[in-house]
C-alpha cells in the first residue's frame, strides 16, 4: 500500500516532506516514504541447548532460567516495539527491518508470528553464521514494499585466527518501492577484551563490507546501497570512517564516500546504548550518494531517526535513563534490549 500526501491519513507524513522541500505544498506533489529500520534484540534464544553453541546460558538449567515463559515475554516485546516503529510517518510502519542476535531461523518465525506482527506480512531472509554463541543477523521485510530477488551471505575470515568465528553479513539485492537497492545487514564483532585490543576485527569487518560494496558499485557506479547493522564501533571510528569511507557531512564526500547520517547524531551526543553512564551509537545505518540529492523521481534520504520511546527507557533504579533491557546480569527485567532501534526515512515522488 502507498501513503500518499492527499488524504487526512497521510497528513503526518505531508509534515515530513515538507521539511525537505518548500514547495511541496504548493504544488501537490505526492510521496511515498519507505522506511528502512536495524534493531539488535539482544539475545533472542529459543529455550532448548544446541549442540555445538553455548547457548546454555539460555536455558531453563542455565544462570538465567530461561524457559517457556520469558521467552514468549521476549518476543511479545520485540514484536510490540518493531510493529510501532515509524508509524507515525508510515501506516505500514517498516518496509524493510535488519535484525542482530537471532539464535536460528525459528525465533524469527515465532517473532514474526506475533499478533501484532501477522498483518504486516513480514517474510524472512536468514542464513546460519559459525558465531560461537548461535546468533546471527537476519532481515525482515514487507513485501508491499520490498521484493528481494538474491540474497547471499559473506563470511569474515581472519588469518591469524583461524578459529576466529562471527556473524556473517547478508546481502540481500532486491526491488524498494520501485528501485533496485543492495542493503547488507551487519553485526561486527564484539569489544570484548577491550576497544583497542579488538579494534582490527572491526576494521577488518568493514574491509569485508566495503569489497562487498565495491564489487557492487564496480558493477554498477549509481548502485542504491544500504549497509546498516550493530558495527560495536560508534561512527568516528577508524572502522566507518577510513575503511567503510562513511562520512558525516553531505558537503564534504568525496566520490567512494558513503553518507553516513548517524555522525552528527553521535556528535551532538545520542546514542543508543548506554554503558558506564556514557552513551555510543553502535546501531547505524549509511547509504551510498546515489540515494542523496533532489531528484525525487527515485528513493532519496530525508532523515535518520533513533526511536527512543520512552517505554524503551529505564524509568528508575542504578540504570535510570538506560535501555530498558530482559536482563540485568542474570535477573530478569522483562524489558526489550540493551539496543534502541534506528531506521532512515527514503521519499519518492509517485506523480
Amino acid at each position: 500500500m502507498k501513503i500518499f500526501i492527499k488524504s487526512a491519513i497521510a497528513f503526518v507524513l505531508l509534515t515530513v516532506v515538507v521539511n525537505f522541500s518548500a514547495n511541496a505544498q504548493k504544488s501537490k506533489k505526492e510521496y511515498v516514504a519507505t522506511l528502512v529500520g536495524f534493531y539488535n534484540l539482544e539475545n533472542l534464544f529459543d529455550t532448548i541447548d544446541t549442540p555445538k553453541v553455548k547457548d546454555i546460558e539460555f536455558t531453563p538449567d542455565g544462570p538465567k532460567l530461561w524457559n517457556s515463559e520469558r521467552y514468549n515475554h521476549k518476543l511479545y516485546n520485540m514484536a510490540k516495539v518493531i510493529s510501532q516503529i515509524g508509524t507515525e510517518i508510515n501506516p505500514d510502519g517498516l518496509a524493510v527491518l535488519g535484525i542482530s542476535e537471532v539464535e536460528n531461523l525459528g525465533v524469527v518465525k515465532d517473532l514474526v508470528s506475533q499478533p501484532s506482527l501477522k498483518s504486516k506480512n513480514f517474510k524472512i531472509i536468514h542464513y546460519d553464521s559459525p558465531d560461537r554463541r548461535g546468533i546471527d543477523v537476519a532481515m525482515l521485510y514487507n513485501p508491499k514494499y520490498f521484493k528481494p530477488y538474491k540474497t547471499s551471505s559473506h563470511r569474515l575470515h581472519i588469518e591469524k585466527l583461524k578459529d576466529f568465528r562471527t556473524r556473517d553479513q547478508l546481502l540481500v539485492d532486491g526491488i524498494l518501492s520501485g528501485d533496485t537497492v543492495h542493503i547488507i545487514v551487519n553485526h561486527w564483532p564484539s569489544r570484548y577484551g577491550g576497544e583497542k585490543r579488538s579494534r582490527w576485527l572491526r576494521d577488518a569487518a568493514a574491509k569485508l563490507s566495503r569489497k562487498i560494496v565495491d564489487s557492487i558499485l564496480y558493477i554498477n557506479p549509481n548502485a542504491r546501497i544500504i549497509v546498516m547493522g550493530d558495527l560495536n564501533d560508534n561512527p568516528n571510528n577508524e572502522s566507518v570512517l577510513k575503511y567503510m569511507h562513511a562520512k558525516g557531512k553531505q558537503d564534504k564526500l568525496k566520490d567512494d564516500d558513503f553518507f553516513n547520517p548517524m555522525w552528527q547524531m553521535y556528535k551532538d551526543g545520542n546514542g543508543t546504548l548506554a554503558w558506564h553512564d556514557t552513551w555510543s551509537l553502535f546501531d547505524q545505518i549509511m547509504i551510498s550518494q546515489s540515494l542523496l540529492g533532489k531528484d525525487y523521481t527515485h528513493l532519496k534520504y530525508l532523515k535518520a531517526v533513533i526511536y527512543k520511546k520512552q517505554f524503551l527507557i529505564n524509568k528508575d533504579g542504578r540504570y535510570k535513563g538506560y535501555p530498558y533491557r530482559t536482563f540485568v546480569g542474570n535477573t530478569f527485567q522483562g524489558g526489550y534490549s540493551d539496543h534502541l532501534p534506528v531506521f532512515m526515512v527514503l521519499v519518492k515522488q509517485v506523480n
